[in-house]
């Protein structure tokens, strides 16, 4: 195994998993193969399956580095907040969803457009796209998730950790 000399390319952090669970990356649609590893009900590893057919054990950086930095940021939203005048406040997922569906309905569909984030799994832009479609009537809709899936670009960023 072909490790980085600088430790550039390892986590910050290494924490040891008591479980892992096999799973699919959820940032693009390449299906890369990847055992996710979780101690005291907290994500803490990510690696890739070597018998995986689309990445042969390699993972591109988001799906290295970023799940577990997504699902564990302290920053990470689990509330609904709505902006009160100067400051947001917590609301309810009701309140929270109302509100955003009225103002929606206020605009003519050849008004809006949406952009998505290339933060977002692919799930989610799939209905973010659905949800632009179908519900708000337009067909202008973006996202920057457009990934490089070149085998040699991928080995070479990912076969060092």
């Amino acid at each position: 195994m072909v490790r980085c000399p600088v430790g550039a390319l390892t986590p910050k952090e290494t924490f040891y998993p008591t479980e892992e669970v096999q799973s699919i990356c959820p940032y693009c649609g390449v299906g890369c193969q990847m055992y996710l590893g979780t101690k005291d009900n907290r994500l803490v590893s990510v690696r890739g399956d070597k018998e995986g057919p689309a990445n042969r054990g390699r993972l591109c950086v988001k799906g290295r580095f970023g799940i577990t930095e997504f699902v564990n940021h302290e920053d990470r939203l689990t509330t609904p907040l709505i902006k009160r005048g100067d400051h947001f406040e917590e609301a309810s997922w009701d309140e929270a969803l109302d509100l955003v569906a009225n103002k929606l309905r206020s605009y003519d569909s050849d008004r809006v457009a949406v952009i998505s984030s290339a933060k977002s799994t692919n799930e989610d832009n799939y209905v973010m796209q659905k949800l632009t479609r179908g519900v708000l009537g337009t067909n202008t809709i973006d996202h920057c998730a457009r990934l490089c899936h070149s085998p040699t670009v991928t080995g070479l960023v990912t076969s060092f950790g």
